[in-house]
């Protein structure tokens, strides 16, 4: 019952947190004579609560038959890249996360058990938000990832 329970919780997160990427482009990595290639898919997303933070990412997408159906399951390959456009202001409740860090993107990955997802944590020691990428499974993770970096630095100046 819990699993069942948890299946359809992670569902409507899935589902609820689509509408907050915008596809940039893609490229096809594999023909499939029936249905979509495979492919790259470039996707950006600001931080909902970082004003002037976007982030860039992209991930496999499976094409075939179930790709184009959305029955497919994608891989865990993903890579991030943020971006500071324009002056930064923290929240103490952004500066006083705990290590755990905060989730800002999630993206269903299959039907229903498995996404990827962005956790944004705080160095307050070095002044830089840090950003986290990585694919999970209600039953198991990956141990794939990556990691962006955006130093708070004053709009319009550059460290030298």
């Amino acid at each position: 019952m819990k699993k069942a329970i948890l299946a359809l919780c992670s569902a409507t997160l899935f589902w609820s947190a689509c509408a907050q990427s915008e596809e940039i482009g893609s490229v096809d990595t594999v023909f499939k004579l029936l249905g979509p290639d495979h492919k790259i898919v470039i996707e950006a997303f600001d931080d909902p609560d970082v004003q002037n933070v976007t982030c860039y990412l992209s991930r496999a997408k499976t094409g075939g038959i179930k790709g184009g159906l959305g029955l497919a399951e994608d891989t865990a390959d993903g890579a991030l890249s943020c971006i500071q456009v324009g002056p930064i202001t923290l929240t103490d409740r952004i500066k006083n996360r705990k290590a755990d860090g905060e989730e800002v993107f999630r993206k269903r990955t299959s039907i229903i058990f498995k996404s990827m997802q962005v956790v944004r944590f705080y160095d307050n020691k070095r002044n830089t938000l840090v950003y986290l990428v990585y694919s999970d499974k209600v039953v198991d993770g990956s141990p794939k990832n990556a990691l962006s970096t955006v130093p708070i630095i004053p709009w319009g100046n550059s460290h030298e």
